[in-house]
């Protein structure tokens, strides 16, 4: 079977979709969140997606599939909250680990049945790392600027559990994602090196995506992109990108920049356009895959998909508008030159 690198060599490789998006058509109650194993649990836990791959694996692996049948390359698994920190909104710290290994566990089978179908398109699972809901870099009290509510020893502590569940669940890739503070992804990066650093094993590729949070070219902590591209580039990722949100449009000279100063892939995967006032998302497929297809056209990008929004037609139409496009070149790396 080919390997990732081999397949985004050949290609561009596209990414899911939303998952939340797609959870929210189930229409799920309290009463589905909690199954049968939470039927008495203390508090209210609607709400919390990631809690499904333990109460309702079945529909989490039935998105999984709808994403492969429209053409995905690498499934997400259904992890972006699955730290003893963020968890610790449902008072579920304990949880964790298990959350990571069985939504790996999830994705890895559907991932393996759509490989099984078609060898030469490989399938691959990343585990997604989400940014957690406490920052490293800024103060959650406006009258304390050097006030901080977790420590960096902590968020590495909550996502070496989380590398080591998605590790032994099984994922190929680990996708540290919709990073809006850069010290918190690089408690990440660390937690991936001492991971594989502890067990004796070489390290799963890694890809690090990041978000820009308006006009101003910036993450909320206030790094433009090319700070945080030098702020991770030391972690040799498999790919830095950025997702989430802005629409592909807002997205456009972000990903243009990243893409003349990245040594590595660059992927892509936003929002479908900007939330109406409602807060949903009303950029049809076509619209979204004309925009991806003039990133592919300009040479920008090398993994494509869609984030908040976006559904397995977004990704359907995506894979149909780049299929004949050639994936961005790599640059010619100056060791390779010596």
């Amino acid at each position: 079977m080919k390997s990732l690198s081999q397949c985004a060599a050949e290609r561009i490789l596209i990414i899911d979709g939303a998952m939340g998006t797609m959870i929210q058509r189930y229409k799920l109650e309290e009463a589905d969140y909690r199954g049968e194993r939470f039927k008495d649990y203390h508090l209210d836990v609607k709400g919390n997606n990631d809690l499904l791959c333990l109460t309702q694996p079945h529909i989490i692996e039935a998105i999984h599939k709808e994403y492969l049948e429209a053409g995905a390359d690498i499934i997400e698994t259904n992890t972006f909250s699955s730290t003893f920190i963020a968890m610790a909104d449902y008072d579920m710290q304990s949880l964790a680990y298990e959350l990571n290994v069985a939504a790996a566990r999830i994705a890895r089978k559907a991932a393996d049945e759509y490989t099984a179908k078609n060898p030469d398109k490989p399938r691959f699972v990343a585990g997604a790392i989400g940014p957690l809901n406490k920052t490293l870099s800024l103060s959650p009290d406006v009258n304390n600027p050097g006030f901080r509510s977790v420590t960096f020893d902590e968020v590495v502590d909550a996502y070496y559990e989380q590398i080591k569940g998605l590790h032994e669940g099984g994922v190929d890739i680990l996708l540290i994602e919709t990073i809006f503070d850069t010290l918190n992804s690089k408690a990440a990066i660390f937690a991936t090196k001492k991971y594989f650093r502890d067990i004796a094993q070489p390290e799963l590729p890694v890809m690090i995506s990041g978000t820009i949070t308006d006009a101003s070219g910036r993450t909320l902590s206030g790094q433009t992109l090319e700070a945080f591209y030098i702020s991770v580039m030391h972690a040799k990722p498999f790919s830095v990108g950025l997702n989430c949100a802005l629409g592909g449009e807002q997205m456009r000279p972000y990903i243009s920049e990243l893409s003349q100063i990245a040594a590595c892939n660059v992927s892509c995967y936003p929002n479908a356009g900007l939330p109406n006032a409602f807060g949903e998302y009303d950029e049809t497929p076509d619209h979204t895959a004309h925009i991806i297809e003039d990133f592919a056209r300009e040479g920008f990008v090398n993994i494509v998909g869609g984030c908040c929004g976006t559904t397995p037609d977004h990704i359907r139409h995506i894979a149909e508008h780049v299929k004949t496009m050639p994936p961005r070149p790599l640059p010619v790396q100056v060791e390779e030159l010596a």
